[in-house]
């Protein structure tokens, strides 16, 4: 048996179905846990790096033991972190706080969309993708100091949803091996959401105030002539 919008075979010996993507999974829960630990902007941080977590752990639950109940384990929780990570951008974008509540609807929301099959969870996802990353590029756009972090994990999460892509979807496909496109995906996918971790949170005044303290420690660069 093989699983919607994945390649790898399910085998149903125990917690683990599928071992490459059901291993790889752990890869969200570790850049997870290196966020928390890191929190450079604290709450946001947090917050973010425990979404990361939740899209491991989700995941695992579907590649590993595949419940009934596994599609909302999986797919509510990437909802929830694209549209967090939406709610963030245009929150330093436009200069306005804006409400919790914008992507804690989210999962309410994606319910329906769940419970109608992976099509329209996909389309649903596939949105909310599409609005984070735009958003996240043009917070990049007008924020300079935070183009190379936002341009190297969008560069991962592409190359990642890519080969994802052809692993699982085109003649390439091999269910019985190893070395599965999906579980290529969750490395470079947790990856990027890792790298992209420092400018979460961020704002003008944020980015002022370490600017204010490296010149305070002497760590900045001299002009010259």
């Amino acid at each position: 048996m093989m699983l919607a919008n994945a390649c790898e075979l399910y085998r149903d010996a125990g917690f683990i179905g599928q071992p490459a993507a059901a291993v790889t999974s752990l890869a969200f829960v570790i850049a997870g846990l290196a966020v928390v630990a890191r929190r450079p902007h604290g709450t946001p941080t947090v917050t973010y790096g425990l979404l990361v977590i939740a899209v491991g752990a989700g995941s695992l639950v579907a590649h590993g033991p595949n419940p009934p109940w596994q599609a909302y384990a999986h797919d509510i929780p990437i909802a929830t972190l694209l549209a967090f990570l939406a709610v963030d951008a245009a929150s330093d974008r436009f200069g306005r706080r804006l409400s919790p509540v914008w992507w804690l609807a989210v999962p309410v929301v994606v319910i329906p969309a769940v419970a109608a099959g992976p099509t329209a969870s996909t389309i649903v996802q596939a949105i909310l993708a599409a609005v984070a990353v735009g958003l996240g590029l043009e917070r990049a756009r007008v924020r300079p100091q935070l183009r190379r972090m936002t341009v190297v994990a969008a560069l991962l999460l592409v190359s990642g949803a890519l080969l994802g892509t052809i692993g699982d979807r085109t003649s390439i496909c091999r269910p019985g091996s190893i070395l599965q496109g999906h579980a290529l995906w969750h490395i470079l996918a947790a990856a990027g959401l890792w790298r992209l971790a420092p400018t979460i949170g961020s704002t003008a005044d944020t980015v002022a105030a370490r600017r204010s303290q490296a010149g305070s420690n002497g760590d900045f660069r001299r002009p010259t002539t």
